[in-house]
């Protein structure tokens, strides 16, 4: 079964390419390739009056003031929704161990409000589906509002809001407590995927639509970045009418257990779209802009969100009856400006049980502020305060919450890389623990880095 998944998923890539590549070479004859607007819509294509970056984090989702396709969204939404629910219906039907959610025979509206009200907290899901399946499905929902005519802020804020209200505490949350860092890698990572493979996309169509000079390789390079644009566009330039107007679709991949205890790997595509009203193709060649870095001025673009890895001495409260330590670190920040940045931390290390000698799993998460001084300076030093909470072992009724301050210094090494230390003291406001946590990490900017355009 996974064999014939296999090449039923390679047939439609091989198909999209075909199809696509067929229709090139005939609309090349009418110096012409259809795309249609309704699909292809782009914020840098407009032209905006500056006053607009004057308020660069406000929200144009709502009102559409500069012409963006709310329509088009207004759609893809209700596309997106059915997906979710499709998709959810999906992982319902997957071994347990593989999505980590628990059976139950409660009602689904208890079951829900549960886990609303049980969480956040922080998910141990298989690191497949944290790292690349969430910035996926982030990527998603990112691109429907991109390619809508949306700016990167305004698609950033449609991913969060469809993650967190769709999917976490949407329809994930019948099956199980909402995650903590689900909540910021989806629509974070989503928008550093997201805003890549939409400019992947454009940059291969203003080369033809090839790769390494290959038409072939260039349409399966389309369909792979984004399956529902290119299928949608071939079909409509093979039979010359608009039998597609927007769509969406996720590419897939399971392991099914078999009767014999063998499982099969599969790989699938799935596809939604909206009917056009079939009318002949009109209009000429579509013709994108130049990449975002090079024709935008909107200074808010996925150049404000990092990620860091670095090591964390833990000087715990002998409350804890664990081992001072290290532990490795890891952080997702969003910078909104020089002098001010947002991150949620994560360490997790085995330490030594002061009872018994065994060693016990520590893990700590927290959501930061922090104000930089100097902020245009190399060297800035910087505050920080924040909350999150520790526990041990993983068991819940371990776990204190904790509020948490310090000081640090941030140095900037280039536009892309930094290197920071900071001192944070930790209170628990149940059983009064104070621990000290000290951090050395490198952190990378995405995007064009830290621009100081704000």
């Amino acid at each position: 079964m996974g064999r014939y998944l296999w090449f039923v998923c390679t047939g439609l890539c091989l198909l999209g390419s075909f199809t696509a590549g067929a229709s090139s070479d005939q609309t090349e004859a009418h110096e012409a390739i259809y795309r249609p607007a309704i699909t292809n819509s782009s914020w840098e294509q407009k032209v905006v009056s500056p006053v607009v970056y004057r308020d660069p984090y406000s929200v144009a989702l709502f009102n559409a003031p500069h012409g963006e396709d709310r329509e088009r969204l207004n759609s893809q939404s209700k596309l997106v929704g059915a997906f979710i629910v499709t998709t959810a219906g999906v992982l319902a039907l997957l071994p347990s161990d593989f999505t980590q959610w628990e059976d139950s025979d409660e009602p689904l509206h208890k079951r829900w409000w549960d886990n609303v009200r049980a969480g956040p907290t922080w998910d141990r899901d298989e690191w497949y589906l944290n790292w690349l399946g969430h910035p996926y499905l982030g990527g998603m929902f990112y691109q429907v509002a991109r390619k809508s005519g949306y700016r990167q802020w305004d698609a950033f804020i449609y991913t969060a809001l469809m993650s967190t209200f769709g999917w976490e505490y949407g329809v994930e949350a019948f099956a199980e407590v909402p995650s903590i860092q689900d909540l910021v890698m989806t629509p974070l990572l989503g928008w550093v995927y997201g805003e890549w493979a939409f400019q992947k996309e454009r940059e291969i169509i203003q080369r033809g639509s090839t790769v390494w000079g290959s038409r072939f390789l260039g349409n399966t390079a389309l369909l792979f970045l984004d399956p529902i644009d290119a299928l949608g566009a071939s079909v409509n330039n093979l039979f010359g009418r608009e039998v597609f107007i927007a769509g969406t679709g996720y590419w897939g991949y399971q392991e099914a257990p078999r009767a014999t205890g063998e499982s099969d790997k599969q790989v699938y595509l799935q596809l939604n779209y909206r009917l056009g009203s079939g009318k002949p193709v009109t209009g000429g060649r579509y013709a994108p802009s130049s990449a975002y870095t090079t024709h935008s001025k909107d200074p808010v673009d996925s150049s404000i969100i990092s990620v860091s890895l670095g090591t964390t001495y833990l000087n715990l409260d002998s409350r804890w009856q664990v081992a001072n330590g290290w532990a490795p670190t890891y952080t997702f920040g969003i910078h909104f400006y020089p002098s001010l940045s947002a991150r949620l931390s994560y360490s997790r290390a085995k330490l030594d049980s002061t009872r018994n000698g065994s060693q016990v799993i520590y893990e700590n998460y927290s959501a930061d502020m922090q104000y930089y001084f100097r902020a245009q300076q190399q060297l800035r030093p910087f505050v920080t305060l924040g909350f999150g909470e520790t526990l041990l072992e993983e068991e819940q009724d371990t776990s204190v919450f904790q509020w948490n301050g310090g000081l640090g210094l941030h140095l900037k090494l280039n536009r892309h890389w930094a290197f920071q230390m900071d001192w944070r003291h930790f209170y628990g406001t149940r059983n009064h623990h104070q621990d000290d946590l000290v951090t050395g990490q490198f952190i990378y900017r995405f995007g064009r880095g830290e621009n100081g355009q704000l």
